[in-house]
């Protein structure tokens, strides 16, 4: 007989399905206990009466928010206030053209906000926790802002409940309401009736639930009542300003950076404005050169650039089935040095199958892949491992228990309507043992447990021989990466179930294994955190010989040293530093001991993603530099402590989503450096001609036309550029490096005196050869926009030459260039046009000079790299 475990879920619309066979589903699909729920019909008008669940905080920005946050924005002011000094001095043309680039700037800011907001709004849609309900008499995933009142949900331990509702099925509900109450003990939870009036929030033995508290123990059923603002959570005003967005340190200090420079260019402003009004007794003219010295200087990109990056970056990593909660995260992925990963579900498939059973204490492994049917002892193990389960089991062992179970035992020895659940023992760190008690009638209450061999032996008082054969068989399994859990059942002598499970008279059932195959993609992605200088350490609750089984097959590093929770918690501080320099596999390890390495790693200056999925591991993900919760199987208590979200739970999402994040803050260095060295030739001849007594070069017009250039290639052109060759062959960059090192803003600095100086010279010589003023402006200007192209080429890759990436990498680079060339020949071509910005018609010589000159500025930038090139 072949046992076999589907996947636990399958896509269906906007949720996940869960299969009929792993639910014990009747077999015509319905629900066993009567419970159909809501029909995908009535949930759909439901919907559409009431809403999404969610807090009206939660809700996409309107089109007038952007437009109103826009027109706060220091350039689109300076433009207005240059339209109306030119209306004041009776130029028309030059005020309708900078009240048209107003509009301009307006919807293509509009455009690329709106943009990430439709990103923004595709990631709350990932983010809005999962809930189980029943639908059409079937459990069903779906996302908690689609939760309707007549839902019947699922409410289980390290979840929280995702509205208001009245619990008709409760076992051992304790739930933490100190969100509405403050009260920070538990409160208990019955079953109540459906039809009972919602209550306020507090009180031991009540059957209402509320949303947005925390299941901290048991199961059950709630029918939900009241969803959205109509929720207690939802009548709580101080609620919404704790769910609004805070900006990253990175965004703040670049606020910052954006003020600093505003205020200095507010000031030269003045100083500009007095010089030309003084020197040429011309003070509307001085007005206009001072505001466009100030529109030249400001570098307000640098804040639409971070969040454009964070925002898209998010939804990127999204695409990889990882998603960021929190956007600083994104720039911490890239200085990762240490990956701590659990093996099952995130090493593994997490499809487990029943492989091996050793039934009784003197048999030994047999293999179940032939293809007859259960001996004596192995149909008593079987049963009394289902029995050990949940009736409608989630955990993928107790699924496939129950898979096994239906196939091959008897109907009237598996769980049903017929039998009484007297009571559940769950897993503590004490006993790693879970236990329940079932009244089948007719007979004596039945106690099965199962878990943790070396426990269960424990229980069972097994010692000498009898327990050295059980350990044997344990370590055979083991040896072949077999998961192995001990079952063991005990006859009650009465209706009161004990307090505790110690203390009784068991008989020892066996041995069950399970198999649970390494993904295929694992050992590619090592080998690529690898060669990107990221060490990986996998953590298990499973045996030493488990682990080491799975870290050979994965061909992690040293797989042979393995140290054990129970060794780690007993070295000292030395002893576990020096263990953890070394040591990439432990086993058998608690919540608590996740906590300990993650402290001590980070003690030995590592920068540390750390993965979990239950309500204990959430002190580990929080301790973590990056928390790293998985999607499947883990909890929302997880799931709010961490920093990202693996949807699929696979480690080679975590390695794609560190390549990403290392591009991302490549991409973003290359940005600023463009945004630091466009603005230095820009504001150079602005201010120059002035200094020097000459006609001006750039009018408000021109800072126009240049804004709606730079803003695109600043934003989606660097945004969109591939990442380069080496970037996971590069060791992880220091947390605490800056955006803006010494060398990087040295370089863009060079780069941005090298254009100007060339720009500067072309004017001149303009000048000099006894072309006329408008002549010269338009070279100057054609030779200022061919060399802020060449700049954006040149940043796109710090490796790559710009011929390379011209010809080959970045479409969106092309699609603006030829955009703004386009614009630039009508300009040129059409005389109302050229009038307007003060041009003059040229010929193709002069542009040639320009063309020319713009490629030569940054030619030594060049040389520099293809000298690099050929260094390394």
């Amino acid at each position: 007989m072949v046992f076999s475990a589907d996947d636990a879920f399958t896509k269906q619309k906007h949720f996940h399905v869960l299969h009929e066979n792993k639910l014990g589903l009747n077999a015509d699909g319905s629900f066993p206990a009567g419970e159909t729920g809501l029909t995908e019909e009535q949930a759909a008008e439901l919907l559409k009466k009431y809403g999404n669940n969610e807090l009206p905080s939660q809700k996409r920005k309107s089109w007038l928010y952007f437009l109103i946050d826009i027109l706060r924005q220091p350039m689109l002011l300076l433009l207005v206030a240059c339209a109306t000094l030119y209306l004041y001095i009776g130029d028309i043309g030059d005020a309708a053209l900078l009240f048209v680039s107003v509009i301009a700037v307006i919807a293509m800011t509009v455009f690329q906000q709106h943009r990430s907001e439709k990103v923004l709004e595709s990631l709350r849609q990932l983010s809005s926790p999962r809930t189980t309900v029943i639908r059409n008499g079937r459990f069903v995933q779906v996302a908690g802002r689609e939760v309707v009142p007549g839902d019947t949900v699922l409410i289980r331990e390290g979840e929280r409940v995702p509205a208001d509702g009245v619990m008709i099925r409760a076992t051992n509900i304790s739930v933490d309401e100190a969100v509405l109450t403050g009260e920070s003990l538990p409160v208990r939870k019955t079953a109540g009736s459906e039809d009972a009036a919602m209550q306020r929030p507090g009180g031991d033995d009540t059957p209402y639930v509320y949303s947005g508290t925390m299941v901290v123990a048991g199961h059950g059923l709630a029918r939900i009542v009241s969803v959205g603002y109509r929720t207690e959570m939802g009548r709580i005003g101080k609620t919404l300003g704790m769910m609004q967005d805070t900006d990253t340190l990175l965004q703040r200090e670049t606020a910052r950076l954006v003020r600093i420079v505003a205020i200095f260019g507010l000031a030269v402003c003045a100083v500009i404005v007095l010089i030309y009004g003084i020197s040429r007794n011309n003070w509307t003219e001085g007005i206009l050169a001072g505001l466009t010295l100030s529109m030249s200087m400001i570098p307000e990109e640098f804040t639409v650039v971070l969040i454009l990056f964070l925002t898209f970056g998010a939804w990127r990593i999204s695409q990889h089935r990882v998603l960021a909660r929190n956007m600083s995260s994104i720039e911490t992925l890239g200085a990762a040095t240490v990956l701590c990963v659990d093996k099952t579900g995130t090493l593994t498939e997490n499809s487990l199958t029943l492989v091996r059973a050793a039934a009784g204490i003197a048999d030994s492994p047999s293999d179940l892949s032939g293809t007859g049917g259960l001996s004596e002892g192995e149909y008593a193990l079987i049963h009394t491992g289902l029995l050990a389960s949940q009736r409608h089991p989630f955990d993928p062992i107790e699924r496939e228990l129950l898979r096994v179970g239906t196939l091959h035992l008897r109907p009237d020895d598996i769980p049903s309507d017929r039998w009484k659940l007297l009571r559940e023992y769950p897993l503590t760190t004490d006993l790693l043992v879970i236990g329940r008690v079932w009244d089948r009638g007719g007979g004596k209450p039945v106690l099965a447990v199962k878990g943790a061999p070396e426990a269960v032996i424990g229980l069972c008082g097994l010692s000498g021989r009898d327990a050295q054969r059980v350990e044997d068989s344990v370590r055979l399994m083991a040896r072949d990466g077999i998961r192995v859990l001990a079952a063991a059942s005990c006859s009650l002598p009465a209706d009161s179930p004990p307090a505790s499970l110690p203390g009784l008279t068991y008989k020892f059932a066996g041995l069950i294994g399970f198999a649970d195959p390494v993904r295929q993609s694992v050992k590619e992605s090592l080998a690529d955190a690898y060669r990107a200088g990221i060490r990986t350490i996998m953590i298990t609750g499973d045996y030493p010989a488990t682990a080491g089984f799975v870290a050979r097959q994965i061909d992690l590093n040293q797989p042979e040293l393995i140290v054990t929770g129970a060794e780690l918690s007993g070295m000292d501080d030395r002893q576990r530093r020096e263990t953890l320099k070394s040591v990439n596999v432990y086993a058998r390890i608690s919540p608590n001991e996740k906590l300990l390495i993650v402290e001590t790693l980070k003690s030995l200056g590592e920068v540390v993603a750390m993965t979990g999925d239950g309500v204990n591991d959430a002190p580990a993900l929080k301790s973590a530099h990056i928390g790293i919760a998985v999607g499947k199987r883990g909890t929302d208590v997880a799931r709010e402590s961490s920093d990202l979200v693996l949807l699929d739970d696979d480690f080679s999402s975590i390695v794609k989503a560190v390549k990403l994040g290392r591009r991302i803050y490549d991409n973003l260095k290359k940005a600023m450096a463009y945004i630091v060295a466009v603005h230095i030739p820009i504001g150079g001849m602005a201010l120059a001609p002035v200094l020097m007594g000459l006609p001006l070069v750039l009018m408000p017009a021109h800072i126009a036309f240049l804004e709606l250039l730079i803003d695109p290639a600043c934003s989606m052109v660097f945004e969109s550029e591939p990442s380069e060759k080496d970037i996971m062959r590069r060791s992880p960059r220091p947390v605490d490096e800056p955006l803006f090192s010494r060398r990087n803003l040295a370089l863009s600095i060079l780069q941005g005196i090298s254009v100007l100086a060339v720009v500067l010279v072309v004017y001149l010589y303009m000048l000099s050869s006894g072309q006329t003023e408008a002549v010269s402006r338009t070279v100057a200007f054609l030779t200022l926009v061919f060399a802020n192209i060449i700049l954006i080429a040149v940043n796109l890759s710090w490796k790559q030459s710009a011929l390379h990436v011209l010809t080959f990498r970045n479409r969106t680079l092309w699609a603006i260039g030829a955009g703004a060339i386009a614009l630039l020949t009508v300009i040129l071509v059409v005389p109302s046009a050229r009038e307007l910005f003060r041009f003059a018609a040229v010929s193709a010589t002069h542009i040639l000079t320009a063309v020319l000159a713009g490629g030569v500025s940054l030619l030594w930038f060049e040389m520099l790299k293809l000298t690099n090139r050929r260094f390394r």
